[in-house]
């Protein structure tokens, strides 16, 4: 395994297979906020057991969310599948987990047991696979603001000079996030772009 899977084992190259030869994609239950931490004292204890073809890929999804308030950009990285991880390993004949890698795994803080039914973990489905391997595809570019509005939404001013006044969502510009509102002023129908945490849902 190399340095660069190590250190970024979340994201994966677009050459990489599906499911290695020989392996599959399991799913481990893991304390809540662990994840990270036992995805990288798992690929540690891996390495220095020399167990890298038994164990392959130990991946947390996330995702990233761009915000931007008050003109400043700030990105925040969510976890897609709180209290699990992904591990891609090879198992005995008898659908159980290796040995040394049971314990090696069991033995990690944090940790609870594999999707499965009496110590033979389940396998992942492809379309399982496929989906939690595209959530951990590097981004090619940064992501765009998470909208919660849509055109047509019947909004709240909360901020800013034209606070408390309600009108409608016409349309999203979430590169400059920004939402272009439509509220009446002095009889008007006036559009007004205003940063999107500037606005919330108006109470019907």
């Amino acid at each position: 395994m190399s340095e660069d899977q190590v250190t970024h084992a979340d994201q994966i190259d677009e050459e990489e297979p599906l499911i290695s030869p020989g392996m599959n994609w399991f799913v481990l239950r893991v304390a809540s906020n662990k994840e990270d931490y036992v995805r990288q004292t798992l690929l540690r204890k891996v390495k220095i057991e020399g167990f890298s073809d038994l164990v392959n890929r130990i991946l947390v999804p996330t995702e990233k969310i761009k915000t931007i308030k008050g003109g400043k950009q700030k990105i925040t990285e969510t976890k897609l599948y709180p209290g699990y991880v992904f591990v891609e390993m090879k198992l005995e004949e008898d659908g159980r987990i290796p040995q040394d890698v049971f314990f090696l795994i069991k033995e990690t803080t944090g940790v609870g047991d594999f999707i499965g039914t009496a110590g033979r973990p389940s396998p992942m489905s492809v379309p399982e696979i496929e989906k939690m391997l595209a959530a951990s595809k590097a981004p090619e570019e940064l992501p765009t603001v998470k909208m919660e509005f849509a055109k047509g939404d019947h909004i709240k001013i909360k901020e800013g000079p034209f606070e408390n006044m309600e009108g409608s969502v016409d349309e999203l510009l979430p590169a400059q996030g920004k939402v272009r509102v439509i509220v009446t002023i002095f009889g008007r129908a006036t559009p007004l772009e205003l940063e999107y945490w500037m606005i919330d849902r108006a109470e019907e």
